[in-house]
């Protein structure tokens, strides 16, 4: 008598008819990465001459307006649909209150305006609505003196006049990334009263103070003072249920996107925002978890870009709509060959 697994019919084996070519495997996916579901996080700082690449991130690079346009005009010709920038002010314009970013003529407004004059609407431009990049002390907001720790609605009020200045230099999304409390609905009183009913909110709801942001900051050239860290404005990575409240208060409040940061080792967190609300979910692959993939293949340990293309699907699998990711060129590079 044959085996179970070889009886004509078995589950198993049907399992196995549908794995053996790979037109099969195409036909019966279960989850497909596009290139629609990427987008890039670009980072372009004031005062540089020409574009310089952050050592801890191969492939990634501190761009001038001029590069930093030339490279969301190659991403849109990919048919990638968005970007997030991260301005980076002159070490010298930092102070404690960052209120660089807030300047008319400041690096957030002349990049934001420039990219938008390139490219029009053939892309999403999203900003990243924060003060670490801009602050002398390297938190993201202002810092109270007499207690050290940041002050929630003081900070509040920055954000809320940062995504104005965003919006109005051409934003089409505002991303709250300080996690302050009531910052989504500051910043959507505010975009409607100055006449941006239209700019969308994506909040990071669900972000964590993780150990995986090193080669972000290395980008960003942001150094906490002191030593300090995040852990009492941030999610404690011990905690999933917490993500869900927050969430649920982000969306309460007006945003119209969320996000959980860091993806890949949060996709708990990920599967469980998606299976509770209804507004599109993002998730930022970050610098860690991209260095890491680019070190391991620089040893000739993996095959990173087969890496980079299941992480992302993995991050979609579990329930994101988009991924914020470095890998955004070279997996729509990959989706496209």
């Amino acid at each position: 008598m044959p085996s179970t697994a070889e009886t004509p019919g078995f589950p198993s084996r049907r399992l196995r008819r549908l794995r053996r070519t790979p037109a099969l495997r195409r036909l019966v996916a279960q989850t497909t990465l596009t290139v629609d579901d990427l987008v890039a996080p670009l980072f372009v700082a004031d005062g540089l001459d020409s574009p310089q690449p952050v050592a801890s991130m191969p492939g990634v690079w501190q761009n001038t307006i001029p590069s930093l346009v030339d490279e969301v005009r190659r991403l849109a010709a990919l048919g990638i649909p968005g970007v997030i920038l991260f301005p980076l002010p002159k070490p010298e314009d930092k102070d404690a209150t960052g209120s660089a970013a807030l300047s008319t003529d400041g690096i957030t407004r002349r990049a934001i305006s420039a990219v938008r004059d390139a490219v029009g609407g053939d892309i999403v431009i999203m900003a990243d609505c924060c003060l670490d990049e801009f602050t002398d002390h390297g938190h993201c907001g202002i810092v109270d003196p007499h207690t050290g720790d940041v002050d929630n609605d003081a900070t509040v009020e920055l954000y809320a006049h940062l995504a104005v200045v965003q919006a109005g230099a051409g934003a089409d999304v505002v991303a709250p990334s300080g996690m302050m409390d009531g910052q989504v609905a500051a910043i959507r009183d505010a975009l409607d009263s100055a006449g941006h009913p239209m700019t969308a909110v994506l909040a990071y709801a669900a972000k964590y103070a993780s150990a995986l942001y090193g080669p972000f900051r290395d980008a960003a050239d942001v150094t906490i003072v002191g030593g300090g860290d995040r852990k009492g404005y941030q999610q404690d990575p011990r905690n999933g249920r917490e993500a869900l409240a927050e969430v649920v208060l982000d969306v309460a409040e007006g945003a119209d996107m969320v996000m959980v940061k860091p993806a890949l080792t949060y996709l708990d967190v990920v599967a469980a925002v998606r299976a509770v609300i209804d507004v599109p979910v993002a998730a930022y692959h970050v610098s860690g978890e991209y260095a890491m993939v680019k070190a391991a293949a620089d040893r000739g340990w993996i095959d990173g870009p087969a890496v980079a293309m299941e992480q992302i699907s993995a991050v979609k699998r579990a329930g994101a709509d988009f991924v914020l990711t470095y890998f955004a060129g070279e997996l729509a590079e990959t989706l496209h060959g």
